[in-house]
């Protein structure tokens, strides 16, 4: 049993374990956290990750912690700390997926390459098989290496018992290459009698026959809705808990998960109904909207899901929009529709960007609805794909859980009927088969809706979109501009009423940008003439292709502006944030495909920020209209995250300033040492400036 807390934390403090800060790191830090005012600890994935992964969400095998990361004796050690202090432990968990980039760091995978589906891991992950012709289909052959599929793969040998593809290694199958002998086999003919089909990396696109993680590739989706795999991906956590080292969990991405209501209540079984926080991400609502009110802010957390609550996207849009000026919003917003020809309207922006997604990137997953469906109604006629990707594209939020969110599923068919009207009969025969829990179309619906959303919302919607960029925030709407006091208040008794222990958070690793970085930049809805004026200036001095793009860019640029002479790595900084800010956006260069062109001058706008002093005297006059009252934003943002209902969470190193953007960005390594100090300054009665000499 654990002898540590066993209920809700009062307050939690997120690290980031990694190998250069790893477990044993964290347990050193621990007296620092306690002399903050910390609760619990709350680390980052501990689990066997990928090699050199810098985040450890590609858990490449559940049964031990990482050694990379401080393995066994790592979380003893931070267990031993925290139990010495009376702190608690949480840590963030990864049940949907497995890391598979290199085969032969995760066994199952290893397994299942080389004996298909006779594995005793097959089952583990969600294959269709037969969609692959009998094999599983891996996207790693580059353009230059094979002319046709099914044609021969240049670099690709047969070397010390295994298939390797440049510095790529799979298992052969039995038997597969004795009569063949090496040197000079076959590698082709070897390939041929594999379990596993190397083919083009395009082919990721649609012709996947594999779940993963969104449309990473490398991470591939694992079965945990069957008991015999949940048991098994989880008997390390199971263990923690046995011995009293964790107290809590913070579930990733449950969107993901087959049953997401199953399977929280099966870890509250396994782990005794302690402390468990999910990432869900939920819709917020226009409160101006005729007929809604406080409590309807948001999407409702579906009921009965044993959870104390969220990780807290929802009340970091909600701390955003209470200190945003609404009178900034038609200035703002009508400069920017001047910038890029005319409006851009946030609904049809989405709908095209998921609808793109669906028909791109995650076709694959499209197609394989498509082939449930066509399982279940035999006569689906042709266009059922299309009806699919444009229900995907329609759909209001991440997902329903039905029958809870059966509202939505009926919301998403009545606006892809308005916008395709030529579907109707199709969406017709879908709805009721699509509505239907039971059924497995249904199902993998739910499981795919939210990689849409996060992909043609986060992911691209978010980078095109830029009148007040510290609205797209994971979670927002920039629809929903502001949210009135009265308001504020309602949503937070409701919160205190149903969900108490939820998490407050403010920054994450997954943040476009950081809380002080987006408070900074609410500023500009009170200055809107100033930022205008700046801008044009700004975009004369260093012309963009895309004027709309430079808005968004800028504001990341004055909101990442040093708040003290320091910071000598900004401009790493920010040439890393446009390479992925235009890259992300999609509309004008890509991951894939990049335009050379457009790119240089993005990157050059940047280095002019820095090295020319009539673009630094603008930015630098902008910011002092808006970098006080940025520091104001951001301490009353801190303030109600202390004090309002929940479990406030303070991201590693933000009890500083940390004007940080995207990451990596926002992974940076941390000064606990200055940090130390400056706690041990303040007890002996310091008193710090609200700006200017203490920053990362």
């Amino acid at each position: 049993m654990a002898t540590g807390p066993t209920s809700a934390p009062t307050s939690t403090y997120r690290l980031q374990i990694t190998e250069e800060f790893d477990l044993l790191a964290a347990a050193r830090v621990l007296p620092y956290l306690h002399d903050l005012g910390v609760d619990w600890v709350y680390l980052s994935p501990i689990l066997a990750a990928e090699a050199d992964s810098e985040h450890g969400y590609d858990v490449a095998d559940h049964s031990r912690i990482d050694p990379a990361r401080g393995g066994v004796a790592g979380l003893a050690a931070v267990s031993a700390e925290a139990r010495r202090l009376g702190m608690g432990v949480l840590v963030d968990i990864v049940p949907n997926h497995v890391g598979v980039a290199s085969p032969a760091g995760n066994s199952w995978w290893w397994s299942v390459l080389t004996h298909g589906p006779t594995s005793p891991y097959a089952d583990a992950f969600d294959i269709d098989w037969a969609a692959g012709g009998g094999r599983l289909r891996i996207p790693v052959v580059g353009d230059d290496d094979q002319e046709t599929r099914g044609g021969p793969i240049a670099n690709l040998r047969v070397e010390g018992g295994l298939l390797r593809y440049h510095d790529l290694a799979y298992p052969l199958a039995p038997g597969s290459a004795d009569d063949l002998g090496e040197p000079g086999v076959d590698a082709d003919a070897v390939h041929a009698r594999q379990a596993y089909e190397l083919v083009s990396w395009r082919m990721a696109d649609a012709g996947l026959n594999y779940r993963r993680f969104f449309a990473v590739n490398s991470l591939a989706a694992v079965r945990v809705e069957d008991p015999a795999w949940f048991t098994k991906t989880h008997a390390a956590i199971e263990q923690w808990f046995a011995d009293g080292q964790v107290q809590g969990l913070r579930v990733d991405h449950p969107d993901g998960l087959r049953d997401p209501g199953r399977y929280l209540d099966d870890l509250a079984a396994l782990t005794g109904g302690s402390y468990v926080l999910v990432e869900k991400i939920l819709a917020l609502r226009d409160a101006s909207s005729p007929g809604s009110s406080g409590s309807g802010l948001f999407e409702s957390l579906p009921e009965g899901w044993a959870t104390a609550g969220t990780t807290g996207y929802d009340v970091l849009a909600l701390l955003d929009r209470v200190l945003t000026d609404p009178a900034g919003r038609q200035p703002l917003t009508s400069y920017d529709a001047r910038l890029r020809g005319g409006p851009v309207e946030w609904a049809d922006l989405v709908h095209d960007n998921k609808r793109l997604v669906a028909d791109s990137i995650l076709r694959a997953e499209v197609l394989r609805i498509g082939r449930e469906l066509r399982v279940v109604l035999t006569d689906a006629p042709a266009d059922t794909e299309d009806a699919v990707a444009e229900l995907l594209a329609c759909f209001p939020v991440y997902r329903s859980y039905l029958p809870e969110g059966r509202d939505h599923v009926e919301a998403a068919f009545a606006e892809a009927r308005r916008r395709r009207p030529e579907l109707a009969a199709t969406l017709d025969l879908l709805e009721p088969v699509l509505s239907d829990e039971t059924l497995d179309p249904a199902l993998r619906f739910q499981q795919t809706s939210g990689m849409v959303m996060a992909k043609g919302v986060e992911d691209r919607s978010f980078y095109q979109w830029s009148a007040l960029s510290s609205l797209t925030e994971v979670g927002g709407d920039p629809d929903v501009w502001s949210v009135g006091v009265a308001d504020f208040h309602a949503a937070m008794v409701e919160r205190q009423r149903d969900w108490p222990a939820a998490m407050t958070t403010t920054t994450t690793h997954d943040t476009k940008r950081g809380e002080d970085t987006r408070a900074r930049i609410t500023v500009l809805a009170e200055v809107p003439a100033v930022w205008e004026a700046a801008l044009d200036e700004l975009l004369a001095l260093v012309p963009l292709p895309d004027p709309g793009f430079g808005n968004l860019l800028w504001q990341a640029i004055v909101g990442a502006w040093p708040a003290s002479s320091g910071a000598a790595d900004l401009r790493e900084r920010l040439h890393a944030y446009a390479e992925k800010a235009m890259r992300e956006a999609g509309d004008r260069t890509t991951w894939t495909d990049p335009d050379a062109a457009y790119e240089a001058a993005v990157h050059a706008a940047v280095d002019a920020a820095l090295d020319d002093d009539a673009v630094r005297r603008v930015v630098e006059g902008v910011l002092t209209q808006i970098a006080d009252p940025g520091w104001v934003n951001a301490l009353s943002a801190k303030l109600l995250a202390l004090t309002m209902p929940g479990v406030p969470d303070v991201y590693q190193g933000s009890e500083l300033w940390q004007q940080s953007l995207v990451d990596p960005d926002n992974r940076r390594p941390v000064d606990y040492a200055l940090r130390t100090s400056l706690v041990a300054e303040l007890a002996e009665g310091a008193r710090p400036a609200l700006s200017g000499g203490v920053d990362d």
